[in-house]
């Protein structure tokens, strides 16, 4: 759960780190493109991220979807599994 939040936290994050980086490039050495070394490098754990989050998202939408189904099995038969009709 902690690592899926930093996941999220990378994903507003990265992109602004990044976004100083270019600025401090553009100021610095405006000829010389380092920028792009750091931007590889924050895009590929960003892409990771997201998958974790995406991952994070498919699971609880599928947990969600089983308690659905679930309860709505529950509501179609009250008595469930051990009902006995006498």
């Amino acid at each position: 759960m902690l690592g899926t939040l930093r996941a999220v936290k990378f994903l507003f994050t990265g992109p602004l780190i990044l976004g100083m980086l270019f600025v401090v490039n553009l100021v610095t050495s405006p000829h010389h493109w380092w920028i792009q070394w750091p931007a590889l490098g924050i895009g590929i754990g960003w892409l990771l991220s997201l998958f974790r989050v995406l991952r994070a998202i498919v699971v609880m939408g599928g947990l969600a979807a089983l308690v659905a189904y679930v309860m709505n099995r529950q509501q179609q038969n009250p008595g469930g599994a051990f009902r006995v009709d006498r």
